[in-house]
């Protein structure tokens, strides 16, 4: 794997959008923002970024669709299911959800995508992925000759652990959100029931929704 940390961020087609650059303008903070630009923002993983994605567990998606109307929605996995098939591209697997498809509804009219791991177990250290993303089907996402036998043993999983499909993303910036507002977390025991359609061990009507939706269809 290359190691592109020392690139500077003049490698990355323009970091920041036009609006990050009027408001940095604004509120004095450019030079904090180019020092930032400079010397974290790089348009490929590293070998330590490559690390931290095979210990990761959380990861929060943002998309939006054509409009701009956005989602976010958070993916867990055991670590390491964020895959890294090179320094430019990642892949993670789609489990059964709740059928509404989101994101991938939104990937199929936008495919910008900004992803965000979080270590909230160790170093509280966030790392930052945006970039385009592709739907695949498991059997498309197999005839990619960097697939490693880990991806192959996933997609041949049986019950709520197999992948329906996945997403692979292609990197375009790639860098770190700081600890110092991310608390630190105490991991504790859960049986997770991957892929379940058990209302009760989905959390139920947690908020309220539901029941108060069907006591007005009900009057």
């Amino acid at each position: 794997m290359s190691d592109p940390t020392t690139r500077a961020h003049s490698e990355v087609a323009f970091p920041g959008s036009t609006g990050e650059r009027e408001l940095q303008q604004r509120f004095g903070t450019t030079q904090r923002a180019e020092r930032f630009y400079n010397c974290q923002v790089i348009d490929r993983l590293n070998d330590e970024m490559h690390r931290f994605l095979s210990r990761m567990e959380i990861m929060f998606v943002s998309t939006s669709d054509s409009q701009g109307e956005c989602d976010s929605s958070i993916r867990c996995g055991l670590p390491g299911f964020v895959v890294a098939l090179d320094d430019k591209t990642v892949v993670y697997p789609e489990l059964r959800g709740n059928g509404v498809m989101a994101s991938l509804g939104n990937i199929t009219e936008n495919p910008h995508i900004g992803l965000l791991l979080v270590d909230f177990f160790e170093t509280t250290v966030g790392l930052h992925l945006n970039g385009s993303a592709k739907i695949l089907e498991n059997d498309e996402l197999l005839e990619d000759p960097r697939v490693t036998g880990e991806i192959r043993l996933k997609c041949e999983r049986t019950g709520g652990r197999k992948p329906e499909r996945w997403v692979r993303v292609t990197i375009a910036e790639a860098y770190i959100h700081c600890s110092k507002h991310i608390p630190l977390m105490k991991r504790m025991p859960k049986e997770i029931a991957w892929g379940t359609d058990d209302e009760r061990l989905k959390g139920g009507d947690f908020f309220g929704v539901s029941r108060r939706n069907n006591s007005l269809k009900s009057e």
